[in-house]
């Protein structure tokens, strides 16, 4: 019923800059919060960033400071703004949302959405 597209991943060198987005589209009644992911190889998926509906936004001590996740409620649309990257962050982010949508019957249903992924690759 929802359906979450990631955009924007892609090779950089250290200390560069990428902008991830992240478009939710199908029955939507409401957007909740909002995260981003990631999991690098041979490690568990991780928590990078969060923001609810309306509140302060939370980070991965790892990303505080470097990276920064806005969200367009109009748009269903999350961004996770990387700068001053590391090796380190080399992974596949993801996001996910916590969402309201309409199933049959018209009844309403909350869940948990994710995409399919991004690559971040981080190497000079």
């Amino acid at each position: 019923q929802v359906q979450l597209v990631e955009s924007g991943g892609g090779l950089v060198q250290p200390g560069g800059s990428l902008r991830l987005s992240c478009a939710a589209s199908g029955s939507i009644v409401k957007i909740n919060t909002m995260n981003w992911y990631r999991q690098a190889p041979g490690k568990q998926r991780e928590l990078v960033a969060s923001i609810p509906r309306g509140g302060s936004t939370n980070y991965a001590d790892s990303v505080k400071g470097r990276f920064t996740i806005s969200r367009d409620n109009a748009k269903n649309t999350v961004y996770l703004q990387l700068n001053s990257l590391k090796p380190e962050d080399t992974a596949v982010y993801y996001c996910n949302a916590h969402t309201v949508a309409i199933v049959g019957g018209g009844s309403f249903r909350s869940d948990s959405y994710w995409g399919q992924g991004t690559q971040v690759t981080v190497s000079s």
